[in-house]
């Protein structure tokens, strides 16, 4: 069987690695339009049961994986300069460029074909193969080729957001809130080397304005958010990497595939960044659909047709946990007159994806400072 994929994120790459598995003797080719050490943002994050799912799927790339990750077993919440821990949860974080250079070399080790600086304009180029994967991203060159048939929609979301990194190192995945003349600014931290971390900056489009980011220059917006977050950064710098203000883009598509091509990743649906789950579900993505060529060997109509059965329904649950968390995030400005502790718990709410019951299993020791909380606040 031949096999083109349209980009070579963690999507593109693990599934690439997964197929040589299957059958070392699939020609698997793999076109990335930016150099193969080219890469936007700064680390990735992870929960520990996003991790461990990779030891199971593939033990040799993850071996290398875990020996790069930044592990911490808490969040913590930071509101009215007060952190609130929270505990039950173990994270991990890992540079995306380190995890892409483990995913080429082991593509590089089973034979795939992987050609970088090949930017992909027409899929005749893949005319030759009995399946296309498009995994390249928000703005996949596959699903506009095919968009009658995958009728994809695309909202904006009204938050702005920048990704920046810092050597401020967080010893737990960490979000603060802080609020001054302009409005509300929330900052998604956490370390993913021993020296460097990811530091996300996230307002509402009325704080972005009056702060005036649209006239600045990187310079400009990085020293504004330095000041926002002072106390947190603890006077380290941001540091840019080609980092710009950007809105979220909620990509949904109607169909997953047609024909003998099929999307993954980013490219089929995004999940908001603050549930942490976009390379999670990039690798459940590439890990359903080899699974899915598993049980049906080279018929591709029915090995499409059972990934897109198997898998959309926990990818569906995912996005309406992930939708409630977006909208919570554009509606802060109206929680920020809470208790940190009041706060904090109506941020674990969020998704729906919890009750109080549920997340005493979870973080008991949170609830119990809740709960001491409340009965101080009753009294």
């Amino acid at each position: 069987m031949k096999i083109g994929i349209v980009g070579g994120g963690p999507a593109g790459l693990y599934f690439a690695l997964l197929m040589k598995n299957l059958n070392p003797a699939y020609e698997i080719r793999l076109l990335e339009q930016n150099p193969d050490d080219a890469t936007y943002g700064w680390g990735v994050v992870f929960s520990d049961r996003a991790v461990s799912f990779l030891e199971q799927i593939d033990p040799d790339s993850y071996l290398d994986i875990k020996t790069s990750l930044e592990s911490w077993n808490e969040l913590v919440i930071v509101h009215k300069g007060q952190p609130v821990p929270i505990d039950g949860s173990v994270f991990s974080g890992i540079s995306r460029i380190k995890l892409l250079h483990i995913l080429q070399e082991h593509c590089h080790r089973r034979g795939v074909d992987l050609q970088f600086e090949t930017r992909v304009t027409d899929l005749e180029v893949f005319a030759d193969c009995d399946l296309i994967v498009g995994a390249d991203g928000v703005n996949s060159v596959v699903r506009q080729k095919y968009s009658d048939f995958f009728r994809p929609s695309l909202d904006v979301g009204s938050n702005k957001y920048i990704w920046y990194g810092t050597h401020q190192v967080f010893n737990a995945l960490s979000l603060v809130f802080r609020e001054n003349q302009d409005g509300v600014f929330v900052a998604h931290a956490y370390r993913y080397t021993p020296t460097t971390s990811t530091f996300i900056v996230e307002c509402d489009t009325a704080t972005w304005g009056k702060a005036g980011f649209g006239s600045m220059s990187d310079e400009e917006s990085r020293a504004y958010c330095e000041k926002v977050f002072v106390t947190d950064l603890d006077g380290h710098p941001l540091l840019s990497n080609k980092s710009n203000w950007m809105n979220f883009i909620v990509v949904r598509n109607r169909r997953w595939y047609h024909d003998n091509v099929v999307l993954i990743g980013d490219a089929l649906r995004t999940v908001h960044f603050s549930i942490g789950s976009g390379t999670r579900t990039a690798f459940e993505d590439a890990i359903a659909l080899s699974a899915a060529f598993e049980r049906h060997g080279e018929d591709v109509g029915a090995a499409l047709q059972t990934f897109e059965k198997i898998r959309k329904p926990p990818a569906d649950q995912l996005l309406r946990v992930a939708q409630k968390s977006l909208v919570w995030y554009e509606n802060i400005r109206n929680l920020m007159h809470l208790d940190p502790m009041a706060f904090v718990y109506a941020y674990m709410m969020r998704g729906g994806k919890v009750n109080h019951e549920s997340l005493r299993q979870k973080a008991p020791k949170f609830i119990a400072a809740y709960e001491t909380y409340q009965a101080g606040e009753r009294s």
